[in-house]
């Protein structure tokens, strides 16, 4: 009986994932969750013991040990980071990146970066969600008003607030390329750079958490190389698009979410048969229960 509710319980975190991924088959940037079993601890009833006896005078074999399994546990529930199509929308500042890295965005008090570098990185946050915009003074912002973090354009400084990242108001015309430098048109017809979109990369991406909003929080298991060693946030810190493993980014597209709608279905009829199994478990042993009190009557 406890066994099937060990088993119960499983499908029912499975299915709570698979809901979850199929409510997001539509959001920029979303990386699908995949739930995993093990088996738990098993009673065992004899153990395996070796052949008696030796040489021909051998007088038993050596037999198997006696185990019953005491049901199933949640192994592990995983963050699938592999990459999601393209959807194309010829927006300038809608960006994709195709293949590693993820783009860095901060939230501060002040906005100010202090000795080439941005104090307080637990405000550090990463998406592949590319959908930007731009706010009253030009800075290129998220949809929550993050800031992008990105390179000045002098190679020394990463961007803070006002004064980073920013596209004149006057600008003709602007455009991104596969390096993530944005470039403008003055009014002189002049084209000038206003920054790089900088990207940051993980060796295990699957490390990192999720927080809701298309972001995503490191930790410890993330790897993020070249990440800061306690100190503020560099430029050193961070990867050109292209260069050092990540990606390029393309702009005037999104990257939809990887859910793949027939996977998860076939996941979920799957998960509700193991669900229904599960239960005839504990349907079972509750008559077998019944009938021993039967017996006394």
């Amino acid at each position: 009986m406890y066994s099937g509710i060990s088993g119960m319980k499983g499908f029912q975190t499975k299915l709570d994932t698979i809901g979850n991924n199929i409510a997001n088959v539509n959001t920029f940037g979303f990386k699908k969750g995949r739930t995993t079993f093990q088996g738990m601890m098993s009673q065992t009833m004899q153990d395996a013991q070796g052949p008696l006896g030796g040489g021909p005078g051998r007088t038993l074999g050596g037999v198997n040990a006696k185990q019953v399994g005491l049901g199933s546990k949640v192994g592990t529930i995983d963050n699938l980071h592999t990459q999601g199509n393209r959807q194309t929308t010829n927006r300038p500042l809608d960006l994709s990146i195709e293949g590693d890295g993820m783009f860095a965005m901060y939230e501060s008090g002040d906005g100010t970066a202090t000795g080439g570098g941005l104090q307080g990185n637990e405000n550090v946050t990463f998406s592949r969600a590319g959908n930007f915009y731009l706010d009253s003074d030009g800075v290129l912002v998220n949809g929550d008003g993050k800031y992008i973090i990105g390179d000045q354009g002098n190679g020394t400084g990463l961007t803070g607030r006002a004064g980073a990242l920013t596209i004149p108001s006057d600008a003709q015309s602007f455009s991104v390329q596969s390096d993530g430098t944005i470039n403008y048109v003055n009014p002189e017809g002049e084209t000038e750079v206003a920054g790089r979109v900088m990207l940051a990369n993980f060796s295990n991406p699957s490390g990192l958490r999720k927080i809701g909003n298309n972001e995503f929080q490191e930790t410890a298991n993330a790897g993020w190389v070249n990440g800061p060693a306690g100190g503020p946030l560099g430029i050193d810190n961070l990867s050109i698009a292209g260069e050092d493993g990540a990606g390029q980014l393309v702009s005037g597209t999104l990257e939809m979410s990887n859910v793949d709608l027939a996977e998860e279905f076939t996941e979920m009829i799957t998960a509700q048969r193991g669900f229904q199994a599960n239960t005839r478990i504990i349907t079972t042993s509750d008559e077998i229960l019944n009938e021993l009190i039967n017996l006394k009557r």
